[in-house]
């Protein structure tokens, strides 16, 4: 009886530790083991938002989202054979052998990303491989990875994303990709489950967080046009030994840049195998003197203002003596007599000068700005140049004398494709775009088609007279750029010879050479503008940038299915005689 009395007490005693320690677990510190056990076995890992397309005006894509997977480890499978496993993953996906060491041991941990946004094909390859070694502890997730399926088409506008962070995933370096980014890259989600033993507790509680895919970038671009823009642009830099190219195609009426091409560029797939000095848009980034491009927008303002006709007589010297030098022409000559027009067609500087005496410099600047000149497009592209306008003390007459033919200003290629689009389309400014519709900028402005705004800069008279100027430019009998015509329609353009300037801030003896026109010249659908760097073929604006001009003007036609007007082209007098 004693026995059992005391094996009674006994389990008592038992039973009084066991409850007191239940109470502890499920009453007092409920919440807190609760905490530690869900902790030791918790992963939380994210659910990657689908960045969004970068899409042509077709709605062909430029950037796009494509299958990809992330890798990733549990380091207490992986702790042990982690340098064998960094070893492998660094030959087969190229990832950093020390950066992947570290997570394949991490302590405390169930849970690390190796790898993010790798296309789906190399991840299954690396892991069907690693099973054969005998490596456990990895696997896989949906990660979209990026593609750019034109590979250097409009990469130098599209741009680029860098290797993505194992945790943050895409990291945007350059272009679009960068600008737009907000809009882009959407909000990732996360999910928080329980694991043992490196797999999920099928029925263990869970937390969701959706994610929020990207939007789509839709731009004016047009896909076709922009690939045989930057064909034809490196055919001509390769042809002229030239340092660089670009070349922009604008729709006349709308402004919306259809191509926006740079030569060199770069392969967005492949971005860090090309020169730093490749990976953006020379055509926004770089600025230059224009040259006799330039002439056009002085002889508009000029026409406009009153001053002078397309049949005003000039009688041009073989050189002329202003205050602090002497004013050449590209070419040799005596005394001409030239009409305004004949000025144009010839691309005579003395001529443009002793036109532009008759306007006062303040009034000059004053049209070159509503043009579009000294201040950004603001497209968009990230790192515009401005270009320089002189302006106040800074516009004296020797400065403006220089400015009419195109020198001691500088522009970027969309500003000056702009200006000349100003004259095509009837005197009325349009500013450019480059997104359809509107989307927000980095900087916090918004872009796009939406936000297009216009002015008139000189009168639909004045831009006519202009454009009857222009057509003798490509004349074969009158002009000097023959080759910048296209066979059937009439084209109105001005060729541009500019000397550059080196980095010591003097003319260095190289030029830039170029042509900006548009067609059909008396019913304008589009504006092209072709410029090449320092070419060494000895070539000027006529001869160089003007076939290429002839060559996408031409494709960019018959592209967009526009007619020829069918009209004869102006037979302006480009010479007088006295009387």
């Amino acid at each position: 009886m004693l026995r059992l009395r005391v094996g009674f007490l006994l389990i008592a005693m038992v039973l009084s530790v066991f409850a007191a320690r239940l109470l502890q677990l499920q009453g007092l510190d409920s919440e807190s083991y609760a905490e530690m056990a869900a902790a030791e076995g918790a992963v939380t890992v994210v659910l990657p938002a689908e960045r969004g397309d970068i899409l042509d005006r077709n709605g062909q894509a430029l950037a796009q989202s494509v299958d990809g997977l992330m890798l990733v480890a549990d380091p207490q499978m992986t702790r042990d054979q982690a340098p064998e496993i960094a070893r492998f993953l660094s030959r087969q996906l190229d990832l950093d052998y020390f950066q992947t060491l570290t997570r394949l041991r991490k302590p405390d941990s169930r849970f690390q990303y190796l790898a993010r946004q790798v296309p789906a094909a190399a991840v299954t390859e690396a892991l069907e491989k690693a099973d054969t070694l005998g490596f456990k502890g990895l696997a896989s997730r949906n990660d979209p990875a990026r593609d750019y399926p034109g590979g250097d088409v409009a990469a130098n506008l599209v741009g680029f994303l860098g290797t993505p962070d194992p945790r943050k995933g895409t990291h945007p370096l350059a272009g679009f990709e960068r600008t737009f980014n907000a809009l882009l890259a959407g909000q990732d989600g996360s999910a928080k489950y329980q694991v043992s033993r490196g797999n999920r507790i099928p029925l263990a509680e869970s937390t969701v967080v959706a994610p929020v895919d990207g939007r789509d970038l839709h731009t004016t671009i047009d896909r076709d046009l922009q690939w045989f823009a930057q064909r034809v642009l490196r055919q001509t830099v390769e042809d002229a030994r030239g340092d660089s190219g670009l070349v922009v195609v604008q729709d006349t009426r709308t402004g919306e840049v259809l191509a926006l091409a740079d030569h060199p560029t770069f392969d967005a797939t492949r971005p860090l195998q090309s020169p730093k000095g490749d990976l953006g848009s020379r055509a926004m980034s770089d600025i230059y003197e224009p040259g006799s491009v330039e002439k056009v927008l002085t002889m508009a303002s000029l026409i406009d203002a009153g001053l002078v006709t397309p049949h005003t007589k000039i009688l041009v010297p073989p050189e002329l003596h202003r205050q602090d030098r002497v004013i050449h022409d590209w070419f040799t000559h005596g005394y001409l007599r030239l009409t305004l027009a004949g000025v144009v067609a010839k691309s005579s500087n003395i001529g443009t000068v002793l036109a532009a005496d008759k306007m006062a410099a303040r009034t000059l600047g004053d049209y070159l700005s509503s043009f579009g000149l000294g201040k950004v497009t603001d497209v968009g592209v990230a790192g515009e140049a401005a270009g320089l306008l002189p302006s106040g003390t800074a516009l004296t007459p020797q400065t403006k004398d220089r400015i009419a033919f195109g020198q001691s200003l500088s522009v970027n290629a969309l500003q000056m494709a702009a200006a000349v689009n100003t004259i095509a389309n009837g005197g009325v400014y349009v500013a450019p775009s480059l997104i359809q519709g509107s989307a927000r900028a980095r900087g916090g402005q918004v872009v796009g088609t939406d936000e297009t705004t216009t002015h008139r800069v000189v009168s639909r008279r004045a831009a006519h007279q202009t454009m009857l100027m222009m057509e003798r430019v490509v004349d074969p009998e009158a002009g000097v750029a023959p080759g910048a015509a296209v066979p059937g329609y009439r084209v109105a353009g001005k060729t541009g010879t500019a000397q550059r300037v080196g980095e010591d801030g003097r003319y260095d003896g190289t030029f830039t050479v170029s042509f900006a026109g548009f067609a059909p010249a008396d019913d304008p659908r589009l504006t092209v503008y072709v410029v090449v760097q320092n070419p060494r073929n000895g070539g000027g604006g006529g001869s160089v940038s003007g076939p290429a001009f002839s060559r996408i003007m031409g494709y960019a036609l018959r592209h967009y299915g526009i007619p020829p007007t069918g009209t004869q082209p102006s037979r302006l007098p480009v010479e007088w005689r006295p009387r």
